[in-house]
């Protein structure tokens, strides 16, 4: 094969400059001295194309950030306005989050499905909204509640409600998609819930919206660097006038 070419098999060689595969006929040694007819596979394909666009842009669009990052740091005005800028966004998330905890009573507003448990009420990804508000819990409302000592919460259906004379509410789990109940999830010893160890019970859904946190959470350091790049963006971000 010509310098710079890896060859495949007899009658094709790779051209790295193309991109391509070029077949030649059994009476030809060299490609480029080939008559024969050209193979329909000889021309570029569409893939590579998208694949070489993509990447150019991808590289085009890291040049700009390196640029703005160049200004802006010898900008000490503009860094400290666009610091103020993130941190704005970083505090007004907050704000949101502090203000659903209040409004709904509950300390984890919002949650994700993380298992097929419930399914086919809810699917893995799906994203809960939660309202803790003093209400009776009823049998068959579907509830988020948290074990002592583990960190992730649970989204299971009430199966049975255990009202004591004292006024106290003892409660009965069970997943719609698991064949027992929960009291193999409880605490060691722990055959009933209370109601402080509920976090909500689910009065909304987005269906697999949910999904990017489970992403996130398997693959911790892309978190990191989507964080990254998110800051990056409103960092180097220009207003205009």
């Amino acid at each position: 094969s010509a310098a710079g070419e890896r060859p495949v098999h007899r009658n094709a060689v790779y051209s790295r400059s193309s991109c391509a595969f070029i077949f030649i006929c059994n009476h030809c040694c060299d490609p480029r001295r080939c008559r024969c007819a050209p193979h329909p596979l000889a021309a570029p394909t569409a893939l590579c194309k998208h694949l070489q666009q993509q990447s150019t842009a991808m590289l085009e669009i890291v040049e700009d950030q390196i640029a703005e990052l160049k200004k802006l740091w010898k900008n000490k005005r503009l860094l400290l306005h666009q610091g103020l800028n993130l941190a704005m966004i970083v505090f007004s998330a907050l704000m949101i989050w502090k203000g659903l905890m209040f409004l709904t009573k509950s300390e984890s507003p919002v949650v994700v499905v993380l298992s097929g448990s419930m399914e086919p009420a809810f699917q893995r990804g799906d994203i809960l909204f939660l309202n803790n508000q003093a209400n009776p819990i009823r049998v068959g409302e579907v509830v988020v509640f948290k074990i002592k000592d583990r960190d992730i919460p649970i989204v299971h259906r009430v199966m049975k409600v255990h009202e004591k004379a004292s006024g106290a509410v003892e409660l009965l789990t069970k997943g719609d998609n698991n064949r027992v109940d929960d009291r193999g999830l409880y605490a060691p010893g722990q055959l009933w819930l209370e109601r402080d160890d509920v976090l909500g019970r689910a009065v909304g859904t987005l269906r697999y919206v949910g999904m990017v946190t489970i992403i996130l959470n398997d693959y911790p350091a892309l978190k990191y660097v989507l964080v990254s790049i998110m800051g990056l963006f409103v960092l180097t971000n220009k207003e205009e006038a």
